[in-house]
């Protein structure tokens, strides 16, 4: 794929300081009502409505209503349901044209999230800020629109009306509408404990995109972070999440199929532990989400890190806009799911954490696992491969709250099939690490363990175990 040059204003007949980010006060999904408050002001459409499994037409159709990312409602005639969803926000980059591509997609991914592949029609919802000039109007506005199409013939989707008008910040979103067939559409109330977490897409794209601003207005908050990632590094952290917000999750969607999928939500303006509480609560089954690792686009854990608390990218709570999807799955599935979406599409997707029995929430450890992620000159999104080094177990220092007393590794057993439990053991300065490597490509994907469960951390190909009997790998 190829990636789009950067934008230049001049070259659309504009002033070379025009930016498209200035003609709002917010972006992207940050722009969003925080999850709390707007749950409290929904109370009254009275959501328990939608919960239930409904008898029509002789036949059981579900029914889910206001909470998640897309309202299914039963038809009355032939089995048939409706799907539909609605979203929009301000422009957090300055392309018009890209502006247009990620609305469009973003509006998508709340279908994909529900195992839609193919949207029936869409309306566009068009604010056009009262702060442009005639001139900026007539190039910013038709470049946005065409973006916003050509997402759509992507997607094979067609626009067929909307609203536009003035306002005083440009806004740019949709609605998505598909009648569906039962076996066409993945309610997002299955999982079970012993599934898995994987998501589709790195997070970081508030992050980049808010650093960029910073570095182009040579803004006193550039000091903040400028020892941590440069220019250049700032510039393709920015064009990285550009065409992350862009690209359709419709693949993600159709391989939920094939693999099982108990469901799935679109990470966006909640940040991933905002959208994993959504999805825990709609659970028939009691169980919760434990989120383990964090693939962020490189070096954006850093900065937020840096700006202490005003991004919460490590804690979960940073906005994203047309995020990837988290879904539950067989832990089984899940690898192979990762490992076709990187054959269909080329990008990598990362099983990040377990479903366990619980109580309905969602968590991220203490310290999760950052994964570095990076878009390749191909346009392929992939993990920046660790640096590791082979220590023996001696030189390390393991911290354990209680002391294991364990066999010798010689003697121990191989990990079960299903990667749930460490069973190998070794004495108190040794650490059995059983490392799980990709036939295919040689990637080696990581296993942690956490509470005396061995946990799969990132998915290759096809798995084979083997031991690694007196030494420890570990990522520096």
């Amino acid at each position: 794929m190829a990636l789009r040059s950067k934008f230049d204003p001049e070259l659309q007949g504009l002033s070379k300081n025009f930016r498209l980010t200035k003609c709002t006060g917010l972006h992207g999904g940050g722009c969003k009502v925080p999850r709390e408050v707007l749950q409290k002001l929904l109370e009254d459409f009275g959501q328990s409505q939608y919960k239930e499994e409904h008898f029509m037409g002789g036949m059981i159709m579900p029914r889910l209503g206001i909470g998640m990312d897309t309202c299914v409602i039963p038809l009355r005639f032939g089995g048939l349901s409706l799907l539909q969803t609605t979203d929009f926000f301000y422009p957090l980059v300055d392309d018009p044209y890209m502006m247009g591509k990620i609305a469009c997609a973003n509006v998508l991914s709340d279908m994909y999230a529900m195992g839609v592949i193919e949207c029936d029609n869409m309306l566009m919802l068009l604010g056009v800020s009262s702060k442009l000039s005639e001139t900026e109007r007539d190039v910013v506005v038709p470049l946005m629109i065409r973006g916003f199409k050509d997402c759509a013939d992507v997607a094979g989707t067609s626009i067929t009306g909307g609203q536009t008008v003035l306002n005083p910040w440009c806004l740019i979103g949709g609605v998505g509408t598909s009648v569906c067939q039962p076996n066409e559409f993945i309610m997002p109330d299955n999982a079970v404990p012993g599934d898995v977490l994987v998501l589709t897409k790195p997070l970081g794209t508030q992050v980049a995109c808010v650093a960029h601003q910073w570095l182009d207005q040579a803004a006193d908050k550039w000091n903040r972070i400028k020892l941590i990632i440069n220019e250049e590094e700032c510039e393709k952290s920015y064009h990285d999440a550009m065409f992350i917000m862009s690209r359709l999750n419709r693949t993600a969607a159709q391989l939920m199929h094939r693999y099982g999928s108990h469901g799935a939500t679109d990470i966006t303006g909640f940040g991933i532990l905002g959208h994993a509480q959504n999805l825990v609560k709609q659970q028939r089954n009691e169980v919760n989400f434990i989120i383990h690792n964090l693939p962020c686009i490189n070096k954006m854990a850093a900065v937020a890190k840096a700006c202490g608390a005003m991004f919460g990218l490590l804690q979960g709570t940073s906005a994203e806009t047309s995020g990837g999807l988290l879904i539950c799955m067989q832990r089984e599935e899940a690898a192979k799911y990762c490992t076709e979406i990187k054959k269909i599409d080329g990008h990598q997707a990362w099983i990040i954490g377990i479903v366990e029995k619980g109580d309905r929430t969602a968590r991220i450890i203490d310290k999760p696992r950052i994964i570095e992620v990076e878009t390749l000159d191909d346009g392929t999104v992939q993990s920046i491969p660790p640096v590791t080094t082979t220590r023996r177990s001696s030189q390390i220092k393991p911290q354990i709250t209680t002391p294991l007393k364990q066999p010798r590794l010689e003697t121990s057993e191989p990990v079960s099939a299903h990667m749930d439990q460490a069973v190998s053991s070794a004495p108190s300065q040794e650490i059995p690490i059983t490392t799980v490597t990709s036939v295919h490509d040689g990637e080696v994907a990581e296993l942690t363990q956490i509470d005396g469960t061995v946990q799969l951390l990132q998915c290759g190909d096809q798995f084979q175990q083997q031991q690694a009997v007196g030494q420890v790998q570990y990522q520096q």
